[in-house]
């Protein structure tokens, strides 16, 4: 803390100085000085301006959106500061949010402000369910969520929004081919519902035969949005998703390094797959009453997977099948009082979601060992898990902003978590006996089951505008993570009946995982130039460690980890004259573990494997007229540990540097074309790096690619 408490002093003192360059404010006491424009959404769950909500927002507008063009969430989403986001299949993805790379439930994924899944449920690739590249704009809170959103928001969230309706009929038709049998069909249009309301549709179809052997992925996904007047100033908004996805799940298959550099098509796990349905329903009702707002989201979510992940193949080959349902009310009053500009939310959530999971141990068939073993063929063995559980909750919150004098705005909040699991097991209690890669296994068997959870999320902040386009703000945030229920149900197999009893019965023990962060920052307008710059401490603590029990001698996950994640993030963009634009978003971040020893090791002090210092997006946009633009894009990842030890033996992944090209030129008001150059360079990268089997191993990422496409519109 006190290393943290001295660069937030030289931040501090940074900021002042590009506060001094800045012409004093000419309004009179009591006048307006918030005229930054940029309006959130995510913050409160209504419009509230930017520069006055004290929390680290990144937004990519409707038209960034439109033409970024992205195939991939990574491919958009690294153009907010401290954002990478790295493939593992198809539009699969692992997020890096002031949290390393990592597929651990850290994230809140929502869709106009509802969680595209529940708690429980957590999916670290929830991000392709939704159809991204048709998104009306992204919002991104970095660091552990506000007091309206509870359990997940550790490392951030990650807001899609749909597109608005226009009164105004209209359709688009855009045909897209690219490299690797890639191709994408898109159609949105809308039209009025009178005066009534209005209506946006928006479909995709996007498939490729993937640029690694076996990698083919297909989606089709529709949305609907209809907005309408419900009498008396009400308004309702109702939205409907649908995706379906199908791949196969061997694009982020590792390599020793020899394969990574000189047969990186080779996919060492083509019997790989994952299908995944999605849909979700929900309907806003808003009625203004005076000063105060009423709001009910009702909503319905439906989700099932079939998997066979390529990383359980070589440890614990199993078909996966999931599927569970939602039914929820997010519900709050807003007031607004005129002393001090004060205003109160005042909310509940409720969320009732029952599911299933079945899982089949399989039988492989396999020629090698260690990293270099392929997984060629496969038959169903035994049924290792089978049980229904339903997760609830119920979660009421405040939120109260006010100002005490014309410049300086404070928010604070507080939500309570209550929520819990229902457990029935169809297999019989005790363990079942499997045979894994070769070696009698044995998984143990909870029998009917209920956990309960609570937990209380303060907030408070503050922004300050030392100017009427410089603004301050600050905050203090916690977040938790309560375990979901692949945690507490299914543990894992182990080598005795006795040993593997031990170790599902311990899981149940599991708690919440916590975090706390204080944050600084500033942001403003500078000679047309925006930027926003922020410094963050943000602390993990009651984080998953694998440890032995010396008594037993079963190794399991406990709550016994603590991590330590700082850094500072920039936001800079403006234009540069002649057509020219620049934007960066850069963030330097050191991430360590601070308590964390497992049970063959002590990493008391070591730095956070997969967690790069450096992440960069820079774009240079060039608009020599109103129709035509050319965009050159570079993203930077910088270098990473392969493991926890920072063992000089396995080194670290040394980062790396890719360059994108787009360009687009609109023909006339109905007809344009479009151009993307990914990789530009066609540098050898990997999109994950790591150590299997005592070897160090590299995913490597895409090559040279080119797409084009035409757009028509009417």
């Amino acid at each position: 803390m006190k290393n943290f408490a001295l660069s937030s002093l030289l931040f501090l003192n940074a900021v002042c100085a590009v506060a001094q360059t800045i012409p004093p404010a000419d309004a009179p006491p009591g006048s307006d000085v918030t005229t930054l424009e940029p309006v959130t959404v995510t913050g409160t769950r209504e419009n509230a301006l930017l520069s006055e909500t004290p929390a680290a927002i990144g937004i990519i507008a409707s038209a960034s959106v439109r033409e970024t063009d992205p195939l991939h969430p990574g491919q958009i989403l690294g153009q907010i500061p401290g954002v990478a986001i790295a493939v593992t299949n198809g539009e699969g993805h692992t997020t890096a949010i002031r949290q390393p790379f990592t597929t651990s439930p850290v994230y809140l994924f929502l869709e106009d402000g509802v969680p595209i899944r529940a708690t429980g449920f957590f999916n670290h690739n929830a991000l392709y369910e939704v159809n991204l590249p048709m998104a009306g704009g992204i919002e991104v809170v970095r660091g552990p969520g506000t007091a309206l959103y509870g359990s997940d928001a550790i490392g951030g969230i990650i807001n899609i929004l749909s597109r608005a309706p226009t009164p105004v009929t209209h359709a688009e038709v855009t045909g897209e081919l690219g490299s690797f049998g890639t191709w994408r069909g898109t159609v949105s249009g809308g039209s009025t519902l009178g005066e009534a309301g209005a209506f946006q549709t928006d479909l995709n179809a996007t498939h490729t035969d993937g640029w690694r052997d076996h990698t083919a992925y297909d989606r089709k996904s529709a949305n609907l949005r209809i907005d309408q007047q419900a009498g008396n100033g009400a308004t309702l908004k109702t939205i409907v998703g649908v995706s379906k996805i199908d791949q196969q799940t061997g694009a982020n298959s590792p390599l020793p390094l020899a394969d990574y550099l000189n047969d990186p098509t080779l996919n060492r796990f083509p019997i790989g797959f994952r299908h995944v349905s999605a849909v979700r329903i929900s309907t806003e009702y808003e009625q203004p009453l005076g000063s105060s707002l009423l709001s009910f989201i009702p909503y319905f979510r439906d989700n099932a997977m079939e998997l066979n992940g390529t990383y359980n193949l070589s440890s614990d080959p199993r078909i996966e099948t999931t599927h569970n349902v939602s039914y929820g009310l997010m519900a709050k009053w807003r007031k607004n009082f005129a002393p001090l500009r004060t205003r109160v939310i005042v909310g509940a959530d409720v969320d009732y979601s029952p599911g299933s999971r079945q899982e089949d141990n399989l039988l492989v068939t396999r020629s090698g060992a260690g990293a270099s073993a392929f997984y060629s063929a496969y038959t169903i063995g035994t049924r290792i898990y089978d049980y229904r559980v339903t997760f609830r909750s119920l979660s009421p919150y405040v939120h109260t902003e006010f100002s005490p004098t014309d410049r300086l705005r404070i928010t604070a909040g507080l939500r309570y978590d209550t929520l819990g699991f229902d457990m029935e097991n169809r297999l019989p209690g005790g363990t079942v006996q499997a045979s894994v890669l070769g070696v009698t296994k044995y998984y143990g068997q909870i029998p009917d089951d209920d956990r309960r959870f609570s937990r209380a999320s303060p907030k408070l902040g503050a922004t300050y505008a030392l100017a009427p386009h410089t603004h301050l703000y600050a905050s203090y945030n916690f977040g938790f993570r309560v375990p979901s229920e692949s945690q507490l149900y299914r543990a894992g197999n182990d080598v005795t009946a006795a040993r593997a009893a031990e170790r599902a019965q311990l899981a149940l023990g599991l708690k919440p995982i916590k975090a706390n962060q204080v944050e600084i920052g500033v942001r403003g307008e500078l000679a047309k130039w925006s930027y926003d710059l922020v410094a963050y401490d943000l602390v993990k603590r009651d984080d998953l460690v694998s440890q032995r029990d010396l008594a037993t001698d079963v190794s399991v996950n406990v709550n016994a980890g603590r991590t330590e994640h700082r850094g500072i993030e920039a936001g800079i963009g403006g234009p540069l004259g002649a057509g020219l634009r620049l934007d960066t978003a850069l963030s330097y971040s050191r991430q360590r573990y601070v308590d964390w020893v497992t049970a063959t090791a002590n990493f008391d002090g070591n730095d956070i494997e997969a967690a790069p210092k450096v992440l960069a997006n820079t774009r240079l946009t060039w608009r020599p007229t109103a129709a035509a633009m050319v965009q050159l894009e570079w993203v930077r990842i910088g270098s990473y540990w392969l493991e926890a030890g920072n063992s000089p033996a396995f080194g670290k992944y040394p980062g790396h540097d890719l360059l994108n090209l787009r360009a687009s030129y609109a023909v006339n008001q109905h007809l344009g074309v479009f151009l993307r150059i990914m990789n530009a360079t066609d540098k050898r990268f990997a999109d994950s790096a790591s150590v299997s089997s005592n070897t160090p191993v590299f995913s490597p990422g895409l090559p040279r690619a080119f797409y084009a496409g035409v757009e028509t519109k009417w």
